[in-house]
């Protein structure tokens, strides 16, 4: 029996729709790449239950980590020349992807400048490594750990903000390795800034408004929100004298 052309024609169809459908299954398999799976490590003395993050990581730094914390060796110089001594100890979040020495070293750099919290000359500061000589912690934690961190302290970050709890000053990891958009500085200035205010709520400091546009933003201005036409600053001390704004209340 002959072949029926309209039976050719519907078999070329299909062909042509499979072949279409095989394609576009592999352009897909190409450009959707692997799903980024967060580190792991092993576990210590500080310990935050690791929670799960649904949905793919979309940026280079992994959204949960263990939930437990390295802290740095060693000692730091003492930081200021009068005041009263405040020990601190530096801690990154296992499976984060940070050095601590790295982190340690910028947080001291940080602590230590000449125009930082000592720069009143009633302070200094010292990091030390065991949490027992510690009077606060800096922790460097991702996003998933942190938002659980300031939570157990009443505070909402959603995994986007820094927080300070009474003896804990917990750097959201996201915010260290990307700032904020458009804060028109350098990352080294927000990651200053971030250290500076953290640890300025827990030296008593409260949140402070923009002077005015142009002006230098104070260190407690909650920068990482916007600069409400202020300019970038990461330090308490400008020019040599104490830089503040009026006082947020309720804030």
């Amino acid at each position: 029996m002959p072949a029926s052309p309209l039976r050719d024609r519907r078999v070329v169809g299909l062909g042509v729709l499979l072949l279409v459908a095989a394609t576009a299954a592999v352009t897909l398999a190409r450009t959707a790449g692997p799903a980024t799976v967060p580190a792991g490590g092993d576990g210590t003395r500080t310990s935050y239950a690791a929670g799960t993050h649904e949905g793919p990581t979309p940026s280079a730094y992994p959204r949960t980590g263990t939930g437990d914390f390295t802290a740095a060796p060693g000692d730091s110089p003492v930081r200021g020349t009068d005041g009263p001594l405040l020990h601190y100890r530096v801690a990154v979040e296992q499976g984060a992807g940070q050095d601590v020495a790295a982190f340690a070293a910028t947080v001291d750099e940080v602590l230590g400048d000449p125009r930082g919290w000592t720069a009143s000359q009633e302070l200094r500061l010292r990091r030390v490594a065991e949490a027992t000589d510690a009077d606060f912690t800096v922790y460097l934690a991702t996003p998933d750990t942190s938002e659980r961190m300031c939570a157990e302290g009443g505070l909402s970050t959603e995994g986007y903000t820094s927080c300070r709890l009474p003896g804990q000053v917990v750097i959201n990891l996201a915010r260290w390795l990307e700032a904020v958009p458009d804060y028109g500085a350098p990352l080294a200035v927000y990651r200053a800034y971030v250290v500076n205010h953290e640890v300025g709520h827990e030296l008593g400091e409260v949140h402070q408004a923009c002077p005015g546009p142009g002006e230098p933003a104070p260190v407690m201005q909650q920068q990482t929100y916007g600069l409400d036409g202020c300019a970038a600053n990461a330090w308490p001390y400008v020019d040599g004298s104490r830089y503040a704004g009026e006082v947020v209340p309720g804030i």
